[in-house]
């Protein structure tokens, strides 16, 4: 008690604070449509939370269930970008995610910027990342040690297989697939004894996808659902005025996170014993902590929740933006876990 009065002691504080309430309260009123309704706000069941819980994903412990998605690669700017997200991951016990690392495949010239696991430690997990187009090149020319070998030099956990079937046919310089990519993705768990997650590029991923995607022995499934960065869209911009004209819907198709999250809580109830892969990011469309929050505290199975584009601003803009963002968003997940329960 002598702690509080304390902090309301000097009068002229206290006189300043109420005339902020009279000014401010006139400006902070709340329709009710603006009321979220995915939580119960429960003010009683518990003090102010001074730290997160623990997570283990990918067999690692993370302070911060916060998944730096998969960006960029190949430019200065994403070398300062990247170097800034992996410092970052150290700071808070973060896991990342690298861009597409197809650039090393052929020459080590951009290779520090990917090279983060001397900023990261080896504590936290770091997967590398390539398209399933890439994979399924390799795999039919027989060279599948490319894959092993950019594991091992950029000492990765493992590995991401980007799926973007959507992505690669507006591309106008897109490949195109000979085989659907759950073959690809099974050939490259036959053959390399690698941690593997799947993850789509901003379009998510329906039922039976995700079903089959289960029953595979994955380390995780990425969602990339469709409400972030949306790169069918983004490719669109590339394309002529006509083709925008004809395909600009395409843009529309796919799944939000929130709906691959019901259809995961389904599956794991019809799968049983089937379920293999255990693991989800969720990603695409995650705003902030209180997305975050709802999502992994919704799943069934162990997850985190991955940021792309909310990171890449403060990470643009330097290395204390992106701790700082951070730090927010930290303090706003231990709120929610102390007040705030999930509507189911």
């Amino acid at each position: 008690m002598e702690a509080v009065l304390k902090k309301l002691e000097n009068p002229e504080q206290l006189e300043n604070r109420k005339a902020d309430h009279i000014e401010l309260a006139l400006k902070s009123q709340v329709q009710m449509a603006q009321i979220d309704n995915r939580f119960y706000y429960e003010p009683l069941l518990s003090g102010h939370v001074n730290e997160l819980p623990n997570t283990k994903f990918l067999g690692k412990n993370l302070s911060t269930p916060i998944w730096v998605s998969s960006m960029t690669g190949g430019t200065e700017m994403a070398h300062f970008i990247n170097h800034n997200l992996a410092k970052a991951c150290l700071k808070f016990g973060m896991g990342m995610g690298l861009g597409s690392c197809r650039p090393l495949l052929e020459s080590n010239e951009r290779f520090e910027d990917f090279n983060l696991r001397p900023l990261m430690g080896n504590d936290l997990p770091l997967f590398a990342n390539l398209g399933v187009a890439q994979i399924e090149e390799i795999l039919a020319s027989g060279r599948i040690e490319k894959i092993a070998n950019l594991v091992s030099d950029l000492e990765a956990d493992g590995l991401i297989v980007h799926v973007n079937p959507l992505q690669e046919w507006l591309q106008p310089e897109g490949d195109r697939f000979t085989k659907a990519p759950i073959i690809t993705i099974s050939e490259l768990i036959n053959k390399l004894d690698l941690q593997v997650i799947v993850k789509e590029v901003g379009q998510g991923m329906g039922r039976a996808s995700l079903k089959s995607l289960l029953q595979m022995p994955l380390a995780a499934i990425d969602f990339g659902a469709h409400g972030g960065t949306n790169f069918a869209k983004l490719e669109m911009r590339r394309n002529t005025d006509l083709q925008r004209k004809h395909y600009q819907e395409t843009a529309n198709i796919g799944h939000s996170a929130n709906e691959m999250v019901n259809m995961v809580n389904e599956l794991v109830g019809e799968l049983g014993n089937q379920v293999m892969c255990k693991e989800i990011i969720v990603s695409g469309g995650v705003k902030n902590f209180l997305d975050g929050y709802y999502h992994t505290s919704k799943l069934k199975l162990n997850s985190v929740y991955g940021q792309a584009s909310a990171l890449l601003k403060p990470a643009r803009e330097g290395f204390e933006p992106l701790v700082e963002y951070l730090n927010l968003q930290i303090e706003g997940l231990k709120m929610a876990h102390s007040f705030l329960r999930v509507k189911v």
